[in-house]
């Protein structure tokens, strides 16, 4: 597989990489053969920035042998030694070094690629308190820029101002701090961030007591997040003086608040992570939250940073995989703990939402259509959830089941469990008859019995269903509670006007099939609604899903998917397309990472062993084509007329008064050229 297509580089990533390798305390010969020894293997597994701890070449804690000449000197043919071997390499290198400048010695990055110093940034902050006196040895680089330095013949910029930007990867932008800097209210890589800066550096020393390494992951997750950037930072471990202090080579990689990698603390061997970070995807961040240029403006006379300008060259015929775990589900976590809570703000919000309309309206009564599936199912459960929290009785819930052409046993029956079992208020009306009384009066060839089940014979029923719950609202005093999902609203999968996207208020607007469905598993399996709930809910959960307006093939249920797609295909490609805009032969990329391989990865816990399936590239690429045309060119319409209702998750709403709003007459041309793309 040597097309781009496979390539991580082709669609935004970057690897990197944070090293820990074996040192010896003051031996800078011993110290760079361990540093080129991990370049190398970082290099061979596709790294294009591998960060190595602060001052790794010389070791953190040698005290006032940071003084001594022969010390120096050795670390300065160190880094010639590291300048020389990184020829043959192709990342860029950020090593630790003490160096010497105008009578100072200051604490630097230094960061090499292919025989040249790009720059050398001197740490601003140094600490002087509790086990560390940096200011005893070191000057702080704090106002160093615009200079240049000489490290082993080569001349480099100087200063805590420059920037490292890739002429060949849109995005790409490094910044260099050292340890002590992110520990303060205003890290200088802040600033770094708002000039542009995409990827921060952070070479650490930082030594091991009890209670730091929560510290240090926090500050890390937090201020990535902060910054809409990646974070990586390294810690001294092995053959560092454990004189009065101990190391346990902590090293983290962070994405905007995630954690892609870590490394083992306190390991016997010498620890190498590695990361493929989306660098498209922080852009994409930036470009949406105005917050962050605001912010950019306001600070932009803080500081002038100086760009070095490099080519990072990022092979794109080679397929290196993908170091970074792509959830099959963007919007249902795969963490038991994590997806419990998500269920349990999931409901809330839809059940506070409802219970603030209510009230608001003083309407204590709702009309629902309950079909025994998934949509109406979740939406009841939602509605009873909120009956009880405002002390109204579930009686006053009005659900029907309004059995039509092609309605099953098994759904209505279901229906009707599910009404007993929570006693809300419950009932049937046959809408047939006035079904076929419209299509006798529109002169439609099945009144005469013909077998023609086109859109016109579907949505006379979903119109009937549609009329009859807001004629029953009027007569009750009620307001019409919708049960459409995300999913189909995404895809134009309903019924315009009088019709099934129309309510009062939909609960359901901008929750995706695919949670709705972990939503139900959840009430089932901890009885929420009571254990006469759950086997009614298991058996909804079994149910193929379905619209169930004509015959299906050889006396089966219609398959919605058949038409649509596989919801978890298309929840996956909504989530990429609508929350970071990205391209269909990305989407496609990262969904053949997901997708490919059901052994590979993880499943969330509740979905059954036989539903955990594959989907080659060429199925993707189908789905995502009739998503591309579903979703741009023929469903915004339907989206511009959406009733209200609470948005759930994030990339959750296409309510035009919510995260998504476009024209409805759009073309899906530039988005099917994109596609095509894709092998």
């Amino acid at each position: 597989m040597t097309h781009p297509f496979f390539s991580l580089h082709s669609h935004g990533f970057v690897r990197v990489a944070v090293g820990g390798p074996r040192t010896r305390v003051a031996d800078p010969a011993f110290n760079v053969a361990r540093t080129i020894e991990m370049a190398r293997d970082a290099d061979a597994r596709g790294a294009s920035i591998v960060l190595f701890p602060e001052l790794g070449l010389s070791s953190y804690a040698i005290d006032d042998l940071l003084h001594q000449d022969a010390l120096l000197a050795a670390v300065e043919a160190a880094l010639g030694e590291l300048l020389e071997a990184s020829r043959a390499l192709h990342p860029i290198l950020a090593v630790g070094a003490p160096l010497r400048w105008r009578g100072r010695l200051y604490n630097c990055a230094a960061l090499l690629r292919r025989g040249e110093i790009l720059a050398v940034t001197p740490k601003i902050y140094l600490p002087n308190y509790r086990e560390f006196y940096e200011k005893r040895h070191f000057a702080s680089g704090a106002f160093v820029a615009g200079e240049e330095i000489d490290v082993a013949g080569r001349i480099a910029p100087f200063g805590s101002d420059v920037l490292l930007e890739a002429r060949d990867f849109s995005g790409l932008v490094i910044h260099t701090e050292v340890c002590e800097d992110v520990w303060t209210p205003i890290p200088p890589s802040t600033r770094a961030a708002l000039d542009g800066a995409t990827v921060l550096l952070n070479l650490s020393a930082s030594d091991a007591i009890v209670g730091k390494s929560d510290y240090r992951a926090t500050l890390c997750a937090a201020h990535s997040a902060r910054c809409l950037a990646a974070y990586l930072y390294s810690a001294a471990g092995q053959g560092e003086s454990t004189t009065d202090l101990a190391w346990d080579g902590e090293a983290m990689i962070y994405e905007n608040g995630a954690r892609l990698a870590g490394a083992q603390r306190f390991a016997e061997t010498p620890q190498l992570i590695l990361a493929d970070l989306d660098i498209g995807r922080l852009s994409a961040e930036r470009m949406r939250q105005g917050s962050f240029g605001d912010c950019a403006d306001i600070e932009s006379g803080a500081t002038s940073f100086r760009r070095v300008l490099f080519d990072l060259e990022a092979p794109r015929d080679r397929n290196l995989g993908l170091l970074r775990e792509v959830a099959r589900f963007p919007f249902v976590p795969d963490d038991e703990t994590r997806l419990a809570e998500l269920c349990f703000e999931a409901f809330n919000i839809q059940s506070h939402g409802l219970r603030q309309r209510l009230q608001a309206a003083r309407i204590d009564r709702i009309v629902i259509g309950v079909s025994g599936g998934l949509d109406s199912t979740h939406a009841l459960l939602v509605a009873v959830a909120a009956f009880d929290a405002l002390g109204l009785p579930r009686a006053n819930i009005l659900a029907y089941t309004l059995p039509a052409f092609a309605t099953t046993d098994r759904t209505k029956a279901n229906a009707w469990r599910l009404m007993r079992a929570l006693g809300v208020g419950a009932e049937e009306i046959d809408v047939g008859p006035a079904c076929r009384r419209m299509l006798e009066d529109i002169g439609h060839p099945a009144a005469r019995g013909e077998a023609l089940y086109d859109v016109t014979y579907e949505n006379v029923q979903a119109g009937a269903r549609t009329s009859l719950l807001f004629r029953l609202a009027n007569r009750h005093g009620a307001i019409v509670l919708g049960t459409g999902d995300l999913s189909e609203i995404a895809l134009g999968w309903c019924t315009y006007g009088v019709g099934d996207q129309m309510s009062h208020y939909n609960v359901n607007a901008s929750v995706p099939k695919t949670l709705i469905q972990h939503l139900i598993r959840w009430c089932a399996r901890d009885a929420h609604f009571g254990a006469e709930t759950a086997p009614v809910l298991r058996d909804i959960l079994d149910t193929e899903i379905s619209p169930e307006l004509a015959p299906g093939k050889d006396g089966e249920p219609q398959r919605t998917e058949d038409v649509v797609g596989p919801y978890a295909l298309q929840d996956f490609n909504l989530f990429y397309t609508t929350r970071y805009g990205f391209s269909p032969s990305k989407t496609a990329f990262l969904a053949f990472h997901a997708w490919s391989d059901a052994a590979a990865g993880r499943w969330p816990s509740d979905i059954p062993e036989g539903e955990r399936r594959a989907y080659d590239l060429e199925e993707i690429k189908h789905w995502l084509g009739v998503f591309a045309r579903r979703f741009f060119a023929t469903s915004q319409f339907k989206r511009t007329a959406l009733p209200n209702g609470p948005k759930v998750s994030s990339g959750g709403s296409l309510s035009p008064r919510g995260d998504w709003r476009a024209p409805s007459d759009a073309s899906a041309s530039a988005w099917l050229a994109d596609l095509d793309e894709v092998p």
